[in-house]
């Protein structure tokens, strides 16, 4: 099975190669309590993890009764303990047709995949179950599933859903409202996102989704968007040919406010919001944004 690509469409043997890229990463997976392995549940059970005491009620083990407490209090108390359980890695993508562009080494659309792959082959590392959607009023998520299997299930999807435009796309709004359907307490969401496309999201939404969520937004970008040469540039719209003078100092500031503004926007108030966010330039390494996954998680203000 060839890696060759030609940066236009992504193939299942380069996103396949990408496990490289994360099995050579040291694990940072923290439960809520900084204990490293599976993802501790909010949920109450007879797990490894010590969360709290309560009263002794006929039918407990007693082989967990806490007699510290008990000798405190004079009545017989028991340990509980903190369930564990394998966290969901949910991979939302957002496939706005400004995405199928580029201009260097390889299309964002590209990138999206690649970035998309890493994040699935990080979760079978961590022996998280892994599941991805889009924004599609018709085309249901990629269930949850572990291991090499359930990552192949969501690489598969990525090069079908970046390969090139579905025919129907209702929009990233629409993904995460599907995604906040599917995701349980503790989960860690990977968005892959056009800065257009999160800059027409109300701010409001992101504090909801970090409450409860490890929430990471990669930003699509490529050089000619962010450093655009001073001359005049052809480019094709439908069948016609257009000419944008970038030498235009006017013409600049409007390329800016449509292209360089919305990702500065989103660098600038979604950590604010409890997401961590980060711009991938197409000319990248597409596991450059791993370093995200050992951070504190910013502070919801």
């Amino acid at each position: 099975m060839s890696r060759v690509t030609d940066g236009i469409t992504p193939t299942l043997a380069e996103l396949v190669a990408l496990r490289a890229a994360a099995s050579g990463r040291r694990g940072a997976k923290l439960g809520r309590h900084g204990i490293s392995g599976q993802a501790l549940s909010p949920m109450r059970g007879r797990g490894m993890e010590y969360a709290e005491s309560r009263e002794y009620i006929a039918g407990d083990d007693a082989r967990h009764i806490d007699w510290r407490l008990t000798a405190r209090t004079g009545r017989a108390h028991t340990k509980l303990y903190q369930a564990e359980r394998e966290r969901l890695t949910l991979i939302v993508a957002d496939t706005a047709p400004s995405l199928y562009f580029g201009t260097r080494t390889r299309f964002k659309s590209v990138q999206a995949a690649r970035a998309g792959a890493v994040a699935a082959w990080i979760a079978v590392r961590d022996g998280d179950r892994i599941a991805a959607l889009r924004g599609s009023r018709r085309e249901p998520p990629v269930p949850p599933a572990g291991g090499p299997r359930g990552a192949l299930r969501v690489l598969d999807a990525l090069v079908r859903w970046y390969s090139q435009p579905p025919a129907e796309d209702a929009g990233l709004a629409v993904a995460l409202d599907h995604a906040q359907r599917l995701l349980r307490p503790g989960s860690r969401l990977v968005v892959l996102a056009d800065p257009r496309s999160v800059a027409e999201l109300p701010e409001r939404r992101w504090p909801v989704l970090a409450q409860h969520h490890e929430v990471v937004v990669l930003l699509m970008t490529d050089p000619l968007e962010s450093a655009p040469p001073a001359t005049t540039l052809p480019f094709r719209s439908g069948d016609e040919r257009v000419e944008i003078d970038l030498g235009s100092a006017t013409q600049r500031q409007r390329w800016r406010a449509e292209f360089v503004g919305p990702m500065e926007a989103a660098l600038a108030t979604l950590p604010a919001c409890g997401v961590r966010v980060q711009a991938l330039s197409t000319d990248a390494a597409s596991e450059s944004w791993l370093s995200m996954l050992g951070r504190q998680r910013p502070m919801v203000a």
